[in-house]
């Protein structure tokens, strides 16, 4: 094919993607299941019963204007329940859900659990007219007591989860210190749990839309009304990448073309060169997203990291004393084994990480394509008009430095990674909101109230035959024996002990040979699931357990992992366990014991794929040990200047993939003239500039990537320059292989 044929036929492609962005919008998401995969989770989201999306639980907090007992005073029972009707049945404009995009798929409140519960008795507290219509005669024991229902034992669990750990719960638990059964809960603050879902299956929830509900019952009702939570700190957490997005990225573009046109000296270069990234990342975008794929507020950190990347093959073309065959091997090499660094991201258990991998290659090698079919020609042709290059060696043959530049800076390298703090940190929302942020501290706060803030849920999913007598024994000793478990948030009274175990009900004596699908039929279900089966093609497939352990040890939460399947093992029942903490702990132990592996599993890739491409082992072995020592103190630096997690990661193996590239290009077995250096060294401040801009955002990943990013090209380069001064006869020795 001719070269203007190719040069078209590239153009075009890059172009027709590009267009696929007006068909099918970009749509950023950020949440646990962007960042890793859970099995378990997973699994009950495609399984589960229910026709809604448990991603989608949010939490509200109430509170009442004068700070009055919204529990206890019963005229403010009965306004919070008229606000529950309002918001499902769309009676009252004031108060009523009005986002058509999105629908509230299920509420749960405390009153709405305590109606059920009284009704289980006959009585009735929507008609009741002050508590006593409801708690007279006394109800022996309370909901948490051995005679209690379903529904009361339904009620305690909502009342433990939606109301503070300090609230008298008076009928709900009268073993507890302060309560009795003639007394109503007591509590100036309530949590109600809010399932949102998109009415676009395709499209992700706007969790926003609570937010803007929430502000409005506040202003037009007598309560103060508060989205809060984790889901509602991603979506904070969403909108400041996203504002980082325009505030950084835009900024980043206008900087490097001044940095490129302060370096080159030529504006047709940097605004050819930019543009071409622009159309590069436009096009990367359509295409991901034509493919039916959501690009994460992580991925998009990419786009800055391409348009560093991309003014590379500008100053080798225009700047370096190289010839285009030269250059075009350069390049090549390059390309390669920044691939080959970066590859490796592929095969991480971190979903981000091998996400943002993915995006980066794919640009890397789109910027390669239109570099050297597209821009080649253009490049050199402003060489000729520029022609200013000093053929001038750098270094004489008897030059010394060489010798001992490239170990010693090899050395201090290591020593930066010996000395870095070891440890890794696991996945939390820390990671994705500045540590400044005063939504964290409200978060904390809230913590310290409430249970349902304070635990986290890690699910254990029981594979079962429905109508097995046998699988509905296992399960529930396999409950109790979960119930048992030292990582399990218990609440003891002295009276009682009940651990937050929520699964299929067990309190099924009356029946002969009771099955997970008798009993769910008769079952009420619990705050968390209404109906705990998993079904495929309506046949019963599994029970998912929900266990509440603590929020904040990342150890018992590893522990409880163990030993749950080791239990599983022991009663040879087979299924899968997760949630965000054990899964989230459970990556970072696997990062943590992986990670020096891993880095140098990268840099035995780059030299594969650089012994192959230059057919020089020598030249291979020094570019992987180049690569190996920037990835370990990159991993160092990540611990030095932060914290070292799973949200590091991509950058170590980027920095390697930087290194892989200078060192490549130090490593073609030519003497180095000033041209070339010029071009090695503006190259690599021109693309530190962007990362220096992105060090400024307020998106904690991006803040951390731009730092590390912007140490690993200086350390790159240093260490490329470095190999640039072996004596003379080695790199002759190289060109001779």
């Amino acid at each position: 094919m001719k070269p203007e044929n190719i040069r078209l036929s590239i153009l075009v492609g890059l172009v027709i993607c590009s267009g696929m962005l007006f068909v099918a919008p970009v749509n950023l998401v950020l949440n646990t299941e962007s960042v890793f995969d859970d099995p378990a989770v997973k699994r009950i989201n495609e399984e589960r019963v229910e026709d809604y999306d448990s991603k989608g639980q949010l939490i509200l907090k109430i509170t009442h204007d004068d700070g009055r007992s919204i529990t206890s005073d019963f005229s403010l029972v009965q306004k919070l329940m008229q606000l529950e009707a309002e918001l499902l049945d769309g009676s009252n404009s004031s108060t009523s859900w009005d986002n058509e995009e999105v629908v509230v798929a299920k509420l749960l409140t405390p009153f709405s659990a305590w109606s059920d519960a009284f009704e289980s008795r006959n009585r009735s507290l929507e008609n009741a007219t002050k508590w006593a219509d409801v708690l007279q005669p006394p109800i022996e024991g309370g909901w948490c007591g051995n005679q209690s229902t379903s529904m009361e034992s339904s009620a305690f669990e909502t009342t433990l989860l939606l109301l503070p750990k300090e609230a008298n719960f008076g009928v709900a638990c009268p073993s507890f210190p302060g309560a009795n059964e003639q007394q109503a809960p007591n509590s100036d603050e309530i949590l109600w749990l809010i399932w949102l879902d998109s009415v676009d299956k395709e499209d992700g929830t706007d969790w926003n839309s609570l937010t803007l509900w929430a502000e409005k019952v506040s202003d037009e009702t007598e309560f103060e009304v508060d989205a809060v939570g984790v889901n509602m700190l991603f979506q904070k957490a969403k909108v400041v990448a996203e504002d980082d997005l325009t505030s950084i990225l835009i900024p980043s573009v206008i900087f490097l073309a001044l940095v490129m046109y302060v370096v080159i000296r030529d504006w047709k270069i940097s605004l050819v060169t930019l543009g071409s990234v622009g159309l590069i990342i436009a096009a990367e975008a359509g295409l991901i997203s034509a493919l039916g794929f959501d690009i994460s507020i992580i991925d998009a950190i990419a786009f800055p990291i391409i348009l560093a990347v991309a003014v590379d093959g500008a100053f080798w073309y225009c700047k370096s004393s190289r010839s285009r065959d030269e250059v075009r091997s350069i390049l090549l090499i390059a390309l390669v084994t920044t691939l080959a660094a970066v590859s490796l991201s592929l095969f991480s258990p971190i979903k981000a990480q091998r996400s943002l991998g993915l995006v980066m290659m794919l640009g890397i090698f789109l910027d390669w394509l239109l570099t050297r079919y597209v821009l080649e020609e253009f490049y050199l042709s402003r060489r000729k008009t520029n022609h200013k290059h000093d053929e001038r060696i750098m270094f004489s043959t008897e030059n010394k430095i060489g010798v001992w530049s490239w170990p010693v800076c090899l050395v201090m390298l290591i020593a930066i990674a010996l000395a870095s703090p070891q440890g890794v940190e696991v996945f939390d929302i820390n990671q994705f909101l500045p540590e400044d942020d005063p939504a964290l501290d409200e978060f904390e706060e809230l913590k310290e109230k409430y249970l349902i803030a304070s635990s986290t849920i890690a699910w254990v999913v029981i594979d079962v035959d429905g109508d097995s007598p046998e699988d509905y024994a296992d399960v529930v000793e396999i409950q109790t024996q979960l119930g048992h478990h030292p990582s399990v948030i218990s609440f003891e009274t002295g009276l009682l002990e009940s651990p937050l175990v929520l699964g299929i009900s067990h309190d099924y004596d009356e029946q002969d040979s009771p099955t997970v699908n008798s009993v769910a039929m008769l079952n009420q279900g619990t705050p968390i699931m209404e109906d705990h089966r998993l079904q495929d093609g309506g046949v019963t497939t599994g029970v998912a357990i929900a266990v509440f352990i603590d929020g904040g040890n990342a150890d018992a939460a590893l522990q409880f992992l163990d030993d749950v399947t080791d239990l599983m093992e022991a009663k040879d029942v087979s299924g899968v366990i997760g949630g965000e903490l054990v899964i989230g702990a459970s990556l970072a132990k696997d990062f943590e014991d992986s990670r020096i592996t891993q880095i140098i599993a990268a840099g035995a890739a780059v030299f594969i794929v650089a012994a192959i491409v230059t057919n020089s082992p020598k030249k291979a072995m020094r570019i992987a040990i180049g690569t190996v020592a920037i990835g370990l103190a990159v991993d160092g630096l990540a611990s030095i200047t932060g914290e070292r997690g799973v949200g590091t990661a991509p950058a170590v193996l980027l920095g390697m993939g930087f290194a892989a590239d200078y060192l490549a290009h130090a490593s073609s077995g030519h003497k180095v003239t000033f041209s070339d250096n010029f071009a090695r060294w503006g190259a690599a401040l021109t693309s530190a500039s962007v990362f220096i801009m992105l060090s400024f955002a307020d998106f904690p990943p991006a803040k951390q990537t731009g730092v590390l990013l912007s140490i690993s090209i200086i350390l790159s380069v240093l260490l490329a320059t470095s190999l640039t001064l072996v004596p003379s006869e080695m790199a002759k020795h190289d060109s001779e292989e």
